[in-house]
């Protein structure tokens, strides 16, 4: 059992650290043409005018994205917490970059009591 559970958090760490090294390209591409759209309009002698609409667009997928990562980030903190549940919360798992985590303290050590807490019949 505790073999099957390893292996499905192993997967399910796989599939969020791709999923959060996506935003971050994204994100960083992202700001990398909202910031180079101004430069070359500069360079090209166009009016401030010219292509403002689309740098406005480009800004707010820039935001978009940083709260896309908000979320994938409090999905991984949800994650550990789950780690926790399921008896694998000593496990380093593959792809993590071993920065060490803070026990939890205040609110999310009542989180994490509370899930662990069951009915009695």
């Amino acid at each position: 059992m505790l073999k099957e559970r390893r292996l499905a958090a192993e997967q399910v760490a796989g599939a969020l650290f791709a999923a959060e090294a996506a935003i971050d390209i994204a994100l960083t591409k992202t700001a990398h043409l909202t910031g180079v759209m101004p430069l070359l309009r500069s360079r090209a002698g166009a009016s401030a005018l010219i292509g403002q609409d689309a740098l406005e667009r480009a800004s707010a997928a820039i935001m978009a994205l940083a709260e896309a990562r908000r979320a994938i980030v409090e999905t991984h903190k949800e994650l550990s917490i789950v780690q926790t549940q399921i008896g694998l919360g000593a496990v380093r798992m593959n792809g993590d970059t071993g920065e060490t985590k803070p026990p939890p303290t205040g609110q999310e050590l009542d989180r994490v009591q509370m899930r662990t807490l069951r009915i009695a019949s």
